[in-house]
């Protein structure tokens, strides 16, 4: 039981409630949930029962929305001063507009709450309801809250004390004026820096692959090619930040269990959900207005859907995936085609397939072996499991070899040796491009790949030797003369 309300207690025995979303937690349950289920059918039960109230809304979303507590982005600055708070004896007490079900498996995870107030299905707990719930069990005054938003005023009016965790200049202001504040917590990391971050622009090298057809057609100095190149490289690079935002929201859960993608924005609460989801709407827009100043609007529509379609429910098909992902990078491809007037040859398009689908291959290897090392039986919205590793492993390596044996049938080509001053030398870069696939593939199973092979063949030293050597084969294939 709380303590005596009644009697007269220093102000920092108060009883103390604290709020979950935004507070507690670096998220909102509501938004985590809604994420969760966002391609589940259960998203259309939980959207007909907002017509009985937000109560029953959330209530809807909590049953169909998996909760794992020791996953959740927890401020732990607030969580130690909580633990510290419990082991002097206050009496905590988890008081959420959250659902019920969610509240109590939070609390029974962190067992430092005696007591839990929430939202349950007909009531509401948020603002004036929460201050009444809260009134009527400890009396005007006669509990302290821990709260962030302008919508928790209304409680603090009715508080002893208070406790502000990361809540607008205004609204902090506006407690500090009206009573004693016992914390101010102030450790949300700048927004604008994680949302960048989340928009993942390193991954926009992928994107050069639009400027690739400008290149094996000899057209560098075809200034209306570079125009719709860049154009197309731009419209890509939207579009695809925008998608990656799509993809880290449905896959929050499964990014927390991730050793590595559990640091990223969305994973770690440091972006509210609803701005994470407005800013991949106005990327993926943009990117479409891009694409219509060059005139290739299908290829960038076709581009988002294939994505999205991936990042809801492709990702989770066994072979599909990998197909698809070697997909996403083919069109970059295509599109720089469409854009700069250089369309792809069929040998470009036959080599850059086997390539990717092989990286993509290497990219799923790479999650089942850091499924492996951590012990977990399978993979969250993945179609595999650790024992699938051997034969993903077999398809990429034989996708590699048969990138490369289209490549030498290439270089051997009359047309091709019609476009260079000594096509002998292009015969280089097949055990280039092999050695380097080689080496991907040796990285992947000694533990050495980061997640994307992409973003480790950037940081990769070798690799950059590696690509500056097959550009210096090409010049020199194009520019000597071999006797």
């Amino acid at each position: 039981m709380p303590p005596d309300t009644n009697q007269s207690l220093p102000q920092t025995a108060l009883p103390l409630c604290v709020d979950l979303d935004g507070t507690l937690i670096r998220s909102d349950m509501l938004h985590e949930g809604l994420c969760a289920i966002a391609t589940e059918p259960a998203i259309f039960h939980a959207i007909l029962a907002l017509g009985q109230g937000r109560a029953a809304f959330k209530a809807a979303v909590a049953k169909s929305a998996p909760v794992e507590p020791g996953l959740l982005p927890y401020n732990q600055t607030l969580l130690a001063f909580l633990h510290e708070q419990k082991q002097a004896g206050r009496y905590l007490v988890l008081a959420t507009a959250a659902d019920k079900r969610v509240a109590a498996a939070i609390a029974d995870y962190l067992g430092i709450f005696d007591e839990v107030i929430a939202s349950d299905g007909s009531n509401n707990l948020k603002g004036e309801a929460k201050a009444r719930a809260l009134v009527d069990r400890f009396g005007a005054k006669g509990f302290s809250y821990a709260g962030n938003a302008s919508s928790d005023l209304a409680i603090w009016r009715d508080s002893g004390t208070a406790i502000v965790v990361n809540a607008p200049a205004s609204v902090r202001a506006k407690v500090q004026a009206m009573m004693p504040v016992e914390l101010i917590i102030e450790d949300q990391p700048a927004l604008s820096r994680e949302l960048l971050r989340a928009m993942r622009p390193h991954q926009w090298v992928k994107n050069i692959l639009t400027f690739v057809p400008i290149l094996t057609a000899h057209a560098l100095t075809e200034t209306s090619a570079w125009i719709g190149g860049v154009i197309m490289f731009a419209a890509f690079c939207c579009t695809a930040s925008g998608i990656y935002l799509i993809n880290d929201l449905v896959d929050i859960a499964a990014d927390r269990a991730h050793p590595s993608k559990r640091n990223r924005p969305f994973a770690r609460g440091a972006i509210p959900l609803p701005i994470g989801a407005l800013a991949a709407v106005v990327l993926v827009c943009g990117g479409i207005g891009l694409s219509m100043l060059g005139h290739v609007t299908a290829i960038i529509v076709a581009y988002a859907t294939m994505s999205v379609g991936y990042s809801f429910l492709l990702k989770q098909l066994p072979l599909v995936d990998v197909f698809m992902l070697a997909g996403l990078y083919t069109i970059r491809l295509f599109g720089g085609g469409e854009a700069t007037g250089h369309h792809l040859s069929l040998w470009l398009l036959g080599f850059s397939s086997f390539l990717f689908l092989s990286l993509a291959l290497l990219k799923r290897v790479e999650e089942m072996m850091s499924l492996i090392a951590s012990g977990r039986a399978k993979s969250s919205r993945r179609g595999y499991d650790p024992a699938d590793t051997p034969i993903l492993q077999t398809l990429g390596v034989g996708s590699a070899f048969a990138a490369s044996i289209v490549l030498a049938l290439f270089v051997q080509n009359e047309a091709t040796a019609q476009r260079y001053a000594s096509p002998s030398l292009l015969s280089l870069i097949v055990p280039l491009i092999l050695f380097w696939l080689c080496r991907m593939w040796l990285a992947g199973a000694r533990g050495y790949m980061h997640h994307d092979p992409i973003v480790f063949a950037i940081k990769d030293r070798i690799s950059w030797a590696i690509g500056a050597a097959v550009v210096l084969v090409v010049v020199a294939a194009q520019t000597l003369t071999l006797g």
